[in-house]
């Protein structure tokens, strides 16, 4: 199996879309990413990672905190600014109204403190105690296959 075969592979598997962002000395950083999953409900952790290349890796490493938000489907621009697939001329205006950069209108808010740091392949893995949650209603975007997509209206009820 070569990487690409692999990497098409996982495309499959749908996953919501995230901004993690961090805070270092006042300069607000943020990066789109699917790496994202709860750990544990008690105690509340969450697990997110980052790529080598990533600019955001030595941040969250130097700072120890990271925001997730998870966003809405109406929020694609958003993704793909973070995805480095749109450019803008001006710097995103983070919410910052509970202490720490999150996406506004995002579906979850959530903000964490890094408990742990795990070194896997040419990703790291932060597991993080979440801090503060908010947490609104509306639809997930999701991406699989290398799209993004959004849930249809009906849900199936077993």
């Amino acid at each position: 199996m070569d990487s690409r075969e692999f990497r098409n592979a996982m495309g499959k598997f749908a996953t919501g879309v995230t901004v993690i962002s961090t805070d270092v000395d006042g300069d607000y950083h943020g990066m789109t990413a699917n790496g994202f999953m709860s750990i544990s409900l008690d105690p509340a952790l969450v697990a997110i990672s980052i790529g080598e290349r990533a600019q955001t890796l030595k941040l969250i490493q130097e700072s120890k905190r990271f925001g997730v938000s998870i966003l809405a489907k109406e929020q694609i621009d958003i993704s793909k600014r973070f995805a480095g697939q749109v450019k803008a001329e001006e710097p995103f205006q983070f919410d910052v109204s509970n202490g720490f950069p999150v996406v506004e209108g995002a579906l979850v808010q959530i903000i964490c403190r890094v408990e742990h740091e795990i070194l896997a392949g040419d990703h790291t893995i932060f597991i993080g105690h979440p801090e503060q949650v908010h947490v609104k209603d509306g639809e997930p975007l999701l991406f699989a296959s290398g799209q993004y997509a959004s849930l249809k209206s009906e849900y199936v009820t077993f």
